[in-house]
């Protein structure tokens, strides 16, 4: 009897569940496609971090290195 009970329900589950496994399944696309594109805007935001930190640091090289040639010059 319990298979024939279990064969019923899941005959009769589909037509319940098909709305909520639609909209899981939608819900799912939809976080993976956020989860993608926060990856990637994070990736760029490390990128352009990167840039600025190297960019900085040929600046304060270029500024660490001036005072010595001025120091040069006036002498």
């Amino acid at each position: 009897m319990s298979s024939n009970e279990d064969n019923n329900q899941a005959k009769s589950s589909p037509s319940v569940e098909d709305p909520r496994g639609e909209l899981t399944a939608q819900l799912e696309e939809l976080l993976n496609t956020l989860s993608n594109k926060f990856a990637g805007v994070s990736s760029e935001i490390f990128a352009k971090m990167d840039e600025m930190s190297r960019r900085l640091d040929n600046i304060e090289a270029q500024l660490s290195t001036q005072p010595q040639d001025n120091q040069g010059s006036s002498k």
